[in-house]
């Protein structure tokens, strides 16, 4: 019997899993892929010089405008390549979260989606909480939440509420981002699918660095994080 090509492509082309032996080899991998990354954003970044400076030349000579506009598209790609691979470096080293006392997370939120469309009601939603990083958590999610959006226009909602378990219990406050369209079982926090999945997992790791929890729904994203329980 012959051997089904195929067959043979799939199996060659299925992830290899980790044993307990590779985990050492595996960190080690990471550490160089960081080391690689960084040395490939530097060089990025030296291309993002030349096309600058090439863009300036082609302007004083009045080149024509197509090929302003490639040189324009040749400088965002890279602009976001160069974004994308500082978010992987910023996944791969440890976080380490600056915490400021008593920081309104509503107005963080609102800031971070630049949205009006944040339904709160009256409580206070005041915590201990690293103000840059939690607005970069924020601001992934929003991007991402926008990007799966349904298909019914204008159906996407941020809602923000508090949840009271107990009175010994710590409050928490509730961010839920509705309308996402249902992704069926790729876990979108874990799934590291291209440059939005990177940041979904990102926002994943800031969020649990302030004892937080992510959640996902069919049509929903849902984020808990703990406020002070000595709010008035």
């Amino acid at each position: 019997m012959g051997i089904d090509p195929a067959r043979e492509f799939a199996n060659k082309m299925n992830p290899i899993k980790a044993t307990i032996q590779d985990t050492d080899a595996l960190i080690d991998l990471g550490r160089a892929s960081l080391q690689v990354v960084h040395d490939l954003k530097n060089q990025i970044n030296g291309l993002k010089l030349y096309a600058t400076f090439l863009r300036k030349r082609m302007e004083k000579s009045e080149r024509p405008a197509d090929e302003l506009e490639t040189i324009n598209k040749i400088m965002a790609g890279l602009e976001r390549t160069a974004t994308d691979m500082n978010t992987l470096v910023r996944f791969g080293r440890p976080l380490e979260v600056q915490r400021q006392p008593c920081l309104d997370l509503a107005s963080l939120l609102t800031t971070a989606t630049e949205s009006e469309f944040v339904n709160s009601t009256d409580n206070s939603y005041h915590g201990d909480f690293d103000a840059a990083a939690l607005t970069e958590a924020f601001k992934h999610i929003h991007a991402g939440a926008r990007s799966l959006a349904s298909s019914d226009e204008g159906s996407q909602t941020i809602s923000l509420s508090r949840e009271e378990v107990s009175a010994a219990a710590t409050p928490a406050a509730l961010i839920e981002w509705r309308g996402v369209k249902d992704t069926g079982d790729a876990d979108l926090f874990n799934s590291f699918n291209g440059s939005v999945g990177l940041r979904f997992a990102l926002a994943a790791k800031i969020i649990k660095a302030h004892d937080g929890t992510v959640e996902q729904e069919p049509n929903a994203l849902r984020v808990r994080l703990p406020l002070r329980r000595d709010e008035g």
